[in-house]
């Protein structure tokens, strides 16, 4: 398989989630500029199991976020491209509700993964994954990374 077969419909990682064997982690986000902290959490997330899916903000998604005018950057195809392509990612899923709560009761995850720039009652899905015995891991923030500083200084250059 091309790391573009990663790339999976909402159903297709349904049926890539009914047949792994392991622990299966979950995180998400909108990945408009990947940057050194977003390979650090995809990596830190990764050991946290056997298998990674990434949930991904559609352009209209990621479009409702209060991320900045004209954002996403990348179109949501690139976006899931790229992430595919990355060692620790084995799959990449899209989702274009304003949060990934009905992406993560379908995949049922055993770990969630999010930054540490989260407050344990902002990561949705947190409750629900524990309820059923999941875990919820924080990773810490690479400090001086994030797109939106990246995005500022670059509009503050033109």
């Amino acid at each position: 398989m091309t790391t573009a077969g990663k790339v999976r419909s909402p159903a297709d990682a349904l049926a890539w989630r009914a047949v792994q064997r392991g622990a299966v982690v979950f995180t998400n986000g909108v990945f408009d500029l990947l940057h050194p902290g977003h390979v650090e959490l995809l990596e830190a997330a990764r050991r946290e199991g056997d298998a990674l899916v990434v949930g991904v903000n559609s352009d209209g998604s990621a479009g409702r976020l209060a991320k900045g005018a004209g954002r996403p950057l990348v179109p949501a195809a690139a976006r899931t491209r790229v992430l595919a392509g990355l060692a620790a990612v084995d799959c990449v899923v899209l989702f274009d509700e304003d949060t990934p709560l009905e992406l993560i009761r379908a995949l049922a995850p055993d770990v969630l993964v999010k930054g540490a720039d989260y407050r344990r009652d902002q990561i949705v899905g947190a409750d629900w994954l524990e309820a059923r015995g999941g875990r919820v891991v924080r990773v810490p923030v690479v400090a001086g990374f994030s797109t939106t500083a990246i995005v500022e200084r670059l509009r503050a250059t033109s």
